[in-house]
């Protein structure tokens, strides 16, 4: 160590160590700032950047190198042979470009420890070249192995140390990895320097080759050493030329957001707005100067009143807003004079500054409420067309309720055969339109979104022989074969909608017979294959028809659609079933799906899931009409103010003992169950003076009041869809028999029902 102080104190000129110092200091620093600049910036401009970061940094280290040297006493002349210095600057450079190389790799600490070291080790080379070059006439120079090694290994620590620890992206931690970067090639000159010693020879070397005096050793350092102050001063003009650049672009990329801006410091005073901010508030705008508080600047839009919500009730509206402000809550919307709306959105910088954000919302707010118009439109009218189909499925089912019940009476009196054929076909008409009717209103309730499904057990080879069996009377008579197969392992009781599979299968079966002139149709009923480890039931309806091609089936299960145009006109109907049938096949958590070319027949195939099911206590059957004789008679009031309806409802009931009062409307209902006891009352839901739910709920509360035991009440009525089904149970009904109706159902209802005493409501 006394050495190394003796060395630095006695043997160097203090002006020249810190000439060197300083120099070795400022050119670092321009090398490294180039290799931060480099690591940024595309492959072409990075390695450009990356070589001259180089070429500073090794000239740095030669020029600090020579300049301490020249501070150096070593007792006589100097001079330094030429090839030697030159090829220590090589060195120099060399050393320092592969450390280079090795920091842009990777950033991290290993990469720049790593590269710092093996520049460092370039510039120890350099150092001991450069002193091999020096010509000492009349003295030789000797070595002190310790403090040589000590200085390299210094060195090399040091270096390491500033690449991997001292090594920050904030200003304070560049200053230091430059200072702790020269100390590096500080420590390695002075000590290696102490380790060198100068004495007496009695023989001259002669030079390798030419050499030159200190004086112009010194004019070279001092154009190396201008050159670096001028790459310095360089790069401290390019940095804040960028830098302003880029302040100047992050302007014009304020002002040209889409939305306000505003930056305000931590004491809320305003700083500095885009061009947008005024747009968006332009009755602020000829008031707006820096320095402002956002407590003064919501001052005046109150005095301009522009806040409408804050009128009358000003002190608390900022006293709201301002606390809003200070917790930087969820963005607000603020409505302003003019039905304008802004929405507005604070948020806090690092610094304790706050950053508003101001939209233009009002179209937005606009359009809003054009959806909401145009919502509450499409509201209306979809209860305009539910509200229009319930009074179509009334108007229509009163008059056929009428045809279809008249036509079931009439065929209960002795008729001609010619009659008997024209009662067939009025018959036949009806059905048909029935089943029109309910095909439109079962698609109006899917598409509502009013369709429900029901979950109860049922007998599945009953419900399946059922459906099979209304249109096995029809395959017989076109000289079809008819075959129901239904696998013993699916004939059991299931949970699920009967009503529907039924629909299902009498549409499809329907379809087979009446799209087959020749062959047979079939319906069976099997376990399909399981789905996600569910059990389900395949049915398939099968017959030889005229099939359909590829093409068809894709549109098949489209509405209103059928085979072709030809075949609407030869064998008529809406187009409607099948659509219905798949979409309750997928409302039952199922599909249906088709097979078929044309000429071979088709395959509908419906697979829903198996839910397997207990079957119901053992329920003694109901008397059947022709018993009726047998109970005494059953008094009856019926209550419709369809003269028709009333007519048709008398002579189906005239087959049984029955004792009837009809009244037009449910006023005279509520009336006549005063004045007289009635086993069952039928009654019609939409009625001039009183409605039928109103009579029934006043029934309700006589026989109530009265204690009188419950009157079996049937809603007898035109009212069909599922909402009129839990009105009538809502008001007190016992079951709800749709028109038309048929007339051996109406015959059992009114002779079982008053004797049973159940409730239940059937659509």
């Amino acid at each position: 160590m006394n050495r190394i102080l003796y060395c630095l104190t006695i043997e160097h000129d203090w002006r020249w160590t810190l000439a060197a110092g300083v120099l070795c200091i400022l050119g670092l620093g321009a090398a490294f700032r180039l290799l931060v600049e480099a690591r940024a910036l595309q492959r072409t401009r990075r390695r450009e950047a990356a070589l001259l970061a180089v070429v500073v940094g090794g000239v740095t280290a030669f020029s600090t190198h020579f300049l301490a040297m020249q501070g150096y006493d070593a007792g006589g002349e100097v001079r330094y042979g030429l090839p030697l210095t030159l090829f220590s600057l090589v060195l120099g450079v060399a050393g320092v470009a592969l450390g280079a190389v090795i920091v842009l790799m990777r950033d991290n600490r290993l990469h720049r420890g790593l590269g710092a070291m093996v520049g460092v080790s370039g510039v120890a080379s350099m150092h001991f070249l450069g002193i091999a070059a020096l010509e000492l006439p009349g003295r030789v120079i000797g070595w002190d192995p310790v403090l040589a090694g000590s200085a390299v290994g210094g060195g090399l620590l040091l270096a390491l140390l500033t690449g991997s620890v001292v090594y920050g992206k904030s200003p304070l931690r560049f200053i230091a990895t430059c200072i702790s970067g020269a100390l590096s090639i500080v420590f390695l000159h002075f000590t290696a320097m102490s380790a060198m010693t100068v004495s007496a020879a009695g023989v001259t070397a002669t030079a390798l080759g030419p050499t030159f005096p200190a004086s112009t050793m010194l004019g070279a350092l001092a154009v190396l050493a201008v050159a670096l102050l001028a790459v310095g001063g360089a790069l401290a003009w390019m940095g804040c030329f960028s830098r302003s650049s880029a302040l100047n672009q992050i302007r014009e990329a304020i002002d040209a957001m889409p939305d306000g801006l505003a930056f305000f410091d931590a004491d809320d005073r305003l700083v500095l707005w885009n061009n947008r901010y005024d747009e968006v508030n332009p009755e602020l705008t000829s008031n707006l100067q820096a320095g402002m508080t956002f407590r003064e600047i919501i001052q005046i839009g109150l005095n301009q009143g522009l806040y409408a919500e804050a009128r009358g009730r000003e002190a608390e509206w900022i006293a709201e807003r301002m606390e809003s402000r200070r917790g930087l809550s969820a963005m607000m919307e603020q409505r302003i004079s003019g039905d304008r709306w802004l929405r507005v959105a604070d948020r806090r910088t690092a610094a304790g500054g706050i950053v508003t954000v101001c939209t233009d919302i009002t179209d937005l707010k606009n359009d809003a409420n054009a959806l909401v118009e145009a919502r509450d439109a499409a509201q209306a009218a979809n209860a305009a067309k539910s509200q229009f189909l319930a009074n179509m499925s009334h108007e229509i089912r009163t008059p056929l309720n009428g045809v279809i019940g008249l036509a079931q009476a009439l065929g209960a009196t002795p008729l001609t055969p010619q009659q008997a054929e024209m009662l067939e076909l009025i018959q036949s008409s009806g059905r048909t339109l029935q089943v029109l009717l309910s095909d439109i209103l079962d698609l109006a309730r899917v598409e509502s979104g009013r369709m429900e499904l029901c979950e109860e057990a049922y007998d599945l080879g009953r419900a399946v022989r059922d459906a099979a069996q209304l249109y096995e009377a029809s395959a017989r008579e076109k000289g079809l074969q008819f075959f129901v197969e239904i696998d013993p392992e699916v004939d059991c009781w299931i949970a699920g909608d009967v009503v529907r599979l039924k629909q299902i299968l009498t549409n499809l079966v329907s379809n087979a017979v009446k799209f087959t002139s020749e062959g047979f149709v079939s319906l069976t009923a099997a376990p399909g294959p399981a789905r996600d480890g569910a059990p389900t039931l395949r049915f398939s309806v099968e017959d030889t028809g005229i099939g359909f091609d590829s093409q068809t089936r894709d549109r098949l299960f489209s509405r209103f659609e059928q085979a072709d145009g030809a075949i609407t006109r030869k064998f008529g109907g809406s187009g409607l079933g099948l659509a219905i049938s798949r979409q309750l096949a997928e409302m039952m958590g199922g599909d249906l799906d088709c097979e078929s070319e044309p000429g071979g027949g088709s395959a509908f195939i419906l697979t829903v899931p198996f839910k397997p099911a207990e079957a119901p206590g053992s329920v003694s059957a109901g008397p059947a009409a022709e018993d009726a004789g047998k109970c005494g008679t059953v008094r009856v009031l019926l209550a419709d103010d369809h003269p028709v309806n009333r007519r048709v409802v008398e002579m189906i009931l005239a087959q049984a003992d029955v004792a009837m009062v009809s009244v037009e409307d449910g006023a005279q209902a509520l009336q006549a169950v005063r004045d007289a006891d009635f086993d069952l009352i039928l009654m019609d839901m939409q009625m001039p003076v009183m409605d039928g739910l109103t009579a029934t709920r006043e029934i309700r509360l006589h026989e109530a009041a009265m204690g009188l035991a419950r009157t079996p009440i049937v809603m007898l009525t035109a009212n069909a869809l599922p909402e009129h089904v839990s009105a009538a149970e809502a008001a007190g009904a016992d079951r709800h028999l749709p028109k038309p109706f048929d007339a051996a159902e109406l015959l059992t209802l009114v002779v079982e029902l008053p004797r049973s005493g159940a409730r239940s409501i059937a659509a």
